[in-house]
């Protein structure tokens, strides 16, 4: 039997943890196999349309929780996950060898909002500093890089924005707690998933 449209309602949900492509295909697939239309879908959110008198927020949220993400709500907590959005945007899909481009100015661009404001909303979320939260996603792009063997460390410091191989090294054994070539080394165990970096 075929849905009247009319029954249909049409809302846009905010999504933790979309962190990729992937992320993008399955929530699709999910949500259309528990009888809600995707309208549209893109990393951090996604429109929908779905019979509210056969579905509920919570079954909404019980097939985003099997996948591991769920709704966000909040207007402090929305604007937090677009930060993350565009941090994880710019320093792991961006290759930007050519543009270099300043990460609060990026934010700033992406969200029309002060880097000082989105800095102090980011600390009362998240148990980090937004500093520290970037920091975090180059060292595992560094990483990422550094698997892949395309680039010189030279090149690789250029790209993450970094003004000497020095300074990225310091940076990188202070987070990781060893050295570039200790890395290149090991079994490369110590790789972390963007949505787990803290």
């Amino acid at each position: 039997m075929q849905k009247n449209r009319n029954q249909l309602i049409s809302r846009t949900i905010y999504i933790k943890n979309m962190v990729c492509f992937c992320c993008i295909q399955l929530i699709r697939e999910r949500l259309d196999r528990a009888g809600i239309e995707v309208e549209e879908i893109s990393p951090g959110k996604a429109t929908i349309s779905y019979d509210e008198q056969a579905i509920s927020n919570d079954d909404i949220r019980r097939v985003l929780n099997d996948i591991g993400t769920d709704i966000i709500e909040g207007r402090d907590k929305i604007l937090v996950e677009q930060i993350k959005q565009a941090i994880i945007e710019l320093i792991h899909l961006m290759n930007n060898m050519d543009s270099i481009i300043r990460k609060s100015d990026y934010l700033v661009e992406k969200t029309g909002l002060s880097y000082a404001y989105l800095s102090r909303i980011f600390s009362s979320q998240e148990h980090i500093t937004l500093e520290k939260y970037i920091i975090l996603n180059k060292i595992e792009r560094i990483k990422e890089l550094i698997d892949q063997d395309e680039f010189t460390l030279s090149e690789i410091a250029f790209m993450m924005d970094y003004s000497s191989v020095q300074y990225l090294s310091n940076q990188f054994k202070q987070i990781t707690g060893m050295t570039v070539s200790d890395y290149k080394d090991s079994d490369r165990s110590s790789k972390k998933s963007i949505d787990k970096l803290y």
